[in-house]
Order: C-alpha cells, then sequence, then structure tokens
C-alpha cells in the first residue's frame, strides 16, 4: 500500500464546516451515484445484483457506533479518499480502453467524481486531516490490470468501483446525519471533533 498524506494544498477552503452542511452533499452525491448506477447498468445490460457478495474494495474497517466521533469521521475521510483514488482510476482505465465519452455517461460519472471529491474534504475539514497522518492508498491498479483480459470484466470492476462510492456516500450520510444533531445538542462538540489527530 502507497501512503498518501492529506494536506490542503492547493485544494479548496471551506472554512468553518458543519455536519449538517457535509450531510447534504452526501445527499446529492448518493442521489448522483443512484442515478450513475442506473444508467451504467442500463447501458452495459448488467444485472442490478452483480457482484452484490463481492468484498469491499475500500480497506478500512466500517464506521462503528462504538467508535467516538473522531474516529468515526478519520475513517470516513480514509474510506472517500480511497473511493475518490478508485474513481479517478476507473476513469482513466474506462477512457484508454474504451475511449473518452463525451455524452451524459461522461458528464455523470464526472459530477459524481467532483462531488465525492467535495465530500473527502468536507470531512476532512471536519476532522482537521490536514495535520493527521498519512492515509493508506491501496495499489487498485493491479485490479484494473487484470481487467485487460476482459472488457466485460473492466465493465464488472467499473461498476463495483460505482457500487463502492455509492456505499459510501450512504455510509457518510448516516454518520453526518448523527453528527449533525450531536452539534445541534451540544455546540461545544465541533470543536472537540475539529481537534487534530497527532
Amino acid at each position: 500500500m502507497a501512503d498518501r498524506r492529506t494536506s490542503g494544498g492547493s485544494e479548496p477552503q471551506f472554512g468553518k464546516m458543519s455536519a449538517g452542511r457535509a450531510a447534504s452533499i452526501g445527499r446529492l452525491l448518493t442521489r448522483e451515484c443512484c442515478s450513475l448506477l442506473d444508467f451504467y447498468s442500463k447501458r452495459e445490460n448488467l444485472p442490478a445484483d452483480v457482484g452484490v457478495a463481492d468484498p469491499r474494495l475500500v480497506s478500512v474497517p466500517p464506521p462503528s457506533s462504538q467508535l467516538d466521533s473522531r474516529d468515526q469521521l478519520w475513517r470516513l475521510h480514509v474510506a472517500l479518499l480511497q473511493c475518490r483514488h478508485l474513481m479517478e482510476s476507473a476513469i482513466a482505465k474506462e477512457d484508454e480502453e474504451l475511449g473518452v465519452d463525451a455524452g451524459e455517461y461522461a458528464g455523470l460519472r464526472s459530477t459524481v467524481k467532483e462531488r465525492l471529491k467535495l465530500l473527502a474534504f468536507c470531512v476532512s475539514e471536519l476532522v482537521g486531516a490536514g495535520d493527521g497522518p498519512a492515509v493508506p492508498t491501496p495499489a487498485f491498479s493491479d485490479s484494473l490490470e487484470r481487467a485487460d483480459d476482459s472488457l466485460f470484466e473492466l465493465k464488472l470492476l467499473v461498476l463495483r468501483i460505482f457500487k463502492e462510492v455509492d456505499y459510501w456516500a450512504k455510509t457518510a450520510v448516516a454518520i453526518l446525519q448523527t453528527m449533525s444533531k450531536e452539534q445541534a445538542r451540544n455546540p461545544r462538540l465541533r470543536r472537540s471533533i475539529r481537534s487534530t489527530r497527532r
């Protein structure tokens, strides 16, 4: 696994972020993922349940209600960064193998990718991840390379990646909505969540 630092660099700054605002962005992402999955499944004539039993692609333990808010946000942040890397790798591989698509599908893909990027940075702002430790980023290129033997396998892998993004978007909404309610009850919680992990 490679490590990727989560420094802000030239990425957009969001100032004071609330869990409620981040949850709203997550809800938009889930709707966009749903549209992308529906469009892609119909376009490629793939059954909706394909790959349901496959293991998760993102290698982060699922968030648990037993973790404190900061740990839940940190795991979510890592998962979203890995989803972003997966999405970018899949788009690059698809464009390389099948040619760049300038139609509706390309627009849906781009919208999901950009919304995912925004959600990841909103969560980063909440957890103060800019100064955190390195985030593990699996070498997904191996999986994408194995898809070379079959165009069908590549299409299945792309569908799995879209489903992974959808899963983590829904997970993000659930976590962030709970935190938004907690922030409303306890305004000091926002400051404690934003304490960076050192």
